[in-house]
């Protein structure tokens, strides 16, 4: 559960980063990132896209990249080695996440060209971004887990 939450909570940083490395993109290269990619994407393959309008089709795209953000980080623990530093790690798993996401599924099912495939500034873009969302799922997670293993009282000193 600590991982799931994690996954959560880092998706808020990531985001920013997202949006604030959007911003200097060029123009041709400021199209809809892939959170809003992949739902627009999915919806149009499951003939679902004329049923929303554009406020549904954005708070669904939020409601997808923090679920799933949720999601992946509920994985981490279970490929977690303690003996390296939780940063190091989630940065590591972030940019993991992020290959076979870009590089897998996503390219396999059509929903989205693989990353070689985009610009490279947009690339970038995603490996920082998943940098992020590792970084700080990892580190939120650890916190959360660790936490509990502490009475109570020593939490307060």
């Amino acid at each position: 559960m600590a991982g799931a939450i994690g996954g959560l909570l880092a998706t808020v940083p990531m985001t920013l980063a997202m949006e604030s490395l959007y911003r200097p993109l060029p123009r041709k290269e400021r199209y809809p990132l892939p959170p809003r990619e992949l739902t627009q994407n999915l919806l149009q393959k499951v003939e679902a896209d004329a049923l929303l309008d554009e406020e549904q089709r954005v708070e669904l795209s939020l409601v997808s990249h923090f679920g799933y953000g949720a999601l992946a980080g509920a994985l981490y623990p279970y490929t977690r080695q303690r003996a390296e530093h939780p940063l190091v790690y989630g940065s590591s798993y972030g940019v993991a996440i992020w290959a076979a996401n870009y590089f897998g599924w996503i390219p396999a099912l059509q929903i989205l060209p693989p990353p070689h495939r985009q610009p490279a500034n947009r690339r970038r873009l995603m490996i920082v971004a998943h940098l992020v969302w590792g970084a700080g799922t990892v580190w939120i997670g650890e916190c959360l887990a660790n936490r509990r293993d502490v009475p109570s009282r020593q939490r307060l000193n």
